[in-house]
Order: structure tokens, then sequence, then C-alpha cells
């Protein structure tokens, strides 16, 4: 039997240098965790991204979920994707703590992790996002929300990424555009 490979992935704690909300939390742990299932109760989350979260009476409620992570280099996390969901890797989701990395959380297939396609393409007066296919633009904000920040943080976010090239997707839950 050949080993499971784990394959980690960082969730920033705080906002880059590069952001103008740089230093402040960006409350990625908590997010992520709401798009698993409401941290504060047992209500289970509605996966499919229809019904985000039943659990209205608690204080986590109104929060964004973070259902994905958006990165560079499609080819690399497109292979380790693949791993996982063939059973031959784990993603581990991690966040920086006192200069050491703290496992949040572990995925396999079984979580219903996956990765699409993500392609911007310049036009004016906003760019048009597609995910895998070129049939129907993704709505901007709710790329934005799903990858747990406002519209206006994930462009400044981004700025700096090669928007010319694709990148991953990479979903937590069994959500797909």
């Amino acid at each position: 039997m050949s080993k499971i490979k784990t394959y980690a992935l960082m969730l920033s704690e705080v906002f880059p240098k590069t952001h103008s909300k740089a230093g402040i939390p960006t409350g990625f742990k908590i997010k992520f965790a709401l798009g698993q299932g409401c941290p504060d109760c047992d209500k289970p989350q509605d996966l499919s991204g229809v019904n985000i979260s039943d659990c209205n009476g608690c204080v986590n409620a109104c929060s964004i979920p973070k259902l994905h992570t958006i990165r560079a280099n499609y080819p690399l996390w497109e292979k380790r994707i693949k791993e996982v969901q063939d059973g031959h890797a784990v993603l581990s989701i991690r966040q920086w703590s006192r200069s050491k990395q703290v496992e949040i959380a572990r995925l396999t297939a079984e979580n219903g992790i996956g990765i699409q396609k993500l392609r911007i393409y310049e036009h004016e007066p906003f760019p048009v996002v597609y995910a895998d296919r070129y049939t129907t633009p993704v709505d901007w904000q709710e790329l934005a929300n799903n990858d747990g920040l406002s519209l206006n943080d994930w462009r400044e976010w981004f700025k700096g990424y090669d928007l010319s090239k694709p990148m991953p997707i990479i979903h937590f839950t069994k959500f797909r555009y």
C-alpha cells in the first residue's frame, strides 16, 4: 500500500502587506469553518451552495463562508487535487500561529473538494470571469464572497497576479460554478 501524501494549503490570518488592510485579520479560519458547517451548532450546511446556512439564529449566520480559495499555478494544483480526489493524498488546511503552522482541517475526496479553472478577461468597464467553461460568466461579487472577501478586497488582493494566466479555484465543498 502506498503512503498517503499531504498537501498543505495555507489560509492567510491577516491581509498581506500589499493590501490597504495590511495586518488586519481576514477571518478566513472562521469563514472556512462556516463553509464546512456552523461551528456553533450542529446544523449541517447545504454543500450544493444553494442554502449556505440554515442557522439564522447564531452569530455566524451573517458571516461570509469561505467555500474556496484561488491560487496561482493551475497545473500544480490540478495535479494535487486529482491525487486527493483519487484517494492518494489529503489537503491539509492550515494557518500560521505563533510562527508555526496549525492545521485547521484535513480534507479528502469525501469532503467534495475539487478544482475549476478560473479565467479572467479584461473588458471595459469590468473584467469578465469564467470558471471552466466559456458559456456563462461568473458573477464577480459571488466569486469574491465565496472566497471569503468583499469584491473590493478580492480585487486588491489579486492586483499583483498575472490575471492572463488561468488560476485554480480550489473548492473545499461540493459547490461549483
